[in-house]
Parts: structure tokens; C-alpha cells; sequence
């Protein structure tokens, strides 16, 4: 009976530093498990700033380039290129708002970093976590600072509404009164309305919108004229 505890004893003694093997096994994988749990976080963190910077340089370049628009149409000048949103040289650089989101969500946009494109306008940003992984069983994430990229674009939704050209009956290039009156003067007396703008008629992804440039307190908002969404 002795020389079986003893047995047992001898069994057990040698099986406990298994134990401690698998249980410090267990908690170092518990540990690294968690260090990509907290890169994760982090990575998640700047992508989020990414896409809000991204966003906000392209949302404050469509308020602009309405504005823009806006001024135009109120001043008579050329305004059928702002449409599209194209040939604009804002103001304001968009990239400053970049910079803002960015640090609202704990990130800063990296040394050129906001990146204006064309042929659709958009506003590529790169920015870095201001917060590192953090101290883990990993080596190195202390130190460790997460990058993110994202690309926010800025499309036309509205076209010019031109109406067809009516109909010449005569042939003759001049219309159907020859370019003059009816009476055959010289078209008949000044009404008194060749300062009045006319309406502009837009067709906005299906819908028609009428701008009045007498009643630009009614011009559409930004959002209606250009739409603003990331792109892969």
C-alpha cells in the first residue's frame, strides 16, 4: 500500500509542471489574443478618422462649389461648368476640414496626406491614430500607430433641362417670322424686361428643379445639386 502512494505521489509531482506549462501556454495565447484584439481596435479607430476626414473635404468642397454656383447665376456670369463641379478653385482648401474630422475622431491627417482628384472631383486622405496598440505581450505595439487611407467623391446629380428647339416652318434658318416683327420692323418695341434672368430648368436624378435667380432664397441646398459618398 505504501509503495503505491508512493506511486501516485511520484505520478502527480511529475505531471504538475505539465500543468503550469499548459496553464502559462493558455494565458499567453488569452494575451496575444488579446494585443490583436486591441490592434484591431485601433486599426477600426483610423479607419473610421480616414473616412470621416475623407468626407469632410468633399462635403465642404460641394458646399463650396454651390456657393459658387450661387453667385454666379446671381452675378449673370458662366455658371453651366460649376455644375458638374469641375474648373472650381475653391475658397477655402476642403483639406482643412480633413484635418478637423480627423482630430475629432483622435487621428491627424499625415504630412500630404489630403489629395484632390479630378474626372470626378475627390479627396483621397490618409491619416495616422494618435494613440499607439498599446503595451502587450507582442513586442513593439507600445509604439505601434495605426495608418488608414479613404476616398470620398463628389458627383454632379443634376443636368441642364434644354428644351428641343422649335421647329423652323420657313427653312430658311430665321424662324417663322424671319428674325423680324410681324409688322416687318425691327421686331417690335423694347418690353422693357432684356435685364430679366431667365429661369433655369435642371433635371436632378429624375426630378426637375426650377431655379429662379430672382428668388435665390429658394436655390437648392447642396446636397440636392452633388452627392458625396466613399468609393473603394
Amino acid at each position: 500500500m505504501t509503495a503505491r502512494r508512493s506511486r501516485l505521489a511520484g505520478d502527480a509531482g511529475q505531471a504538475f509542471p505539465i500543468y503550469i506549462t499548459a496553464v502559462a501556454a493558455l494565458l499567453f495565447l488569452a494575451l496575444a489574443l488579446f494585443a490583436v484584439g486591441q490592434a484591431g481596435a485601433t486599426r477600426n479607430g483610423g479607419q473610421t478618422a480616414a473616412d470621416a476626414a475623407a468626407l469632410g473635404a468633399a462635403e465642404d468642397f460641394r458646399d463650396q462649389v454651390r456657393k459658387g454656383l450661387l453667385d454666379a447665376i446671381a452675378d449673370g456670369a458662366s455658371w453651366e461648368d460649376l455644375l458638374t463641379g469641375r474648373g472650381f478653385d475653391p475658397p477655402h482648401d476642403p483639406c482643412d476640414q480633413a484635418q478637423w474630422f480627423a482630430g475629432e475622431n483622435d487621428a491627424d491627417v499625415v504630412s500630404g496626406g489630403c489629395v484632390p482628384g479630378y474626372l470626378p472631383v475627390s479627396f483621397t486622405v490618409t491619416v495616422k491614430t494618435r494613440k499607439a496598440v498599446g503595451k502587450s505581450v507582442i513586442p513593439g505595439t507600445e509604439t505601434k500607430h495605426a495608418t488608414a487611407k479613404a476616398k470620398a467623391v463628389v458627383e454632379p446629380r443634376c443636368v441642364l433641362d434644354e428644351p428641343a428647339p422649335l421647329p423652323d416652318p420657313t427653312g430658311d434658318g430665321k424662324g417663322d417670322d424671319g428674325g423680324k416683327g410681324g409688322d416687318g420692323g425691327d421686331g417690335g418695341e423694347d418690353d422693357g424686361g432684356e435685364d430679366e434672368k431667365p429661369v433655369i430648368d435642371l433635371v436632378c436624378e429624375g426630378e426637375d428643379i426650377t431655379i429662379d435667380p430672382e428668388r435665390l432664397d429658394l436655390f437648392p441646398d447642396a446636397k440636392d445639386l452633388f452627392s458625396v459618398h466613399l468609393a473603394d
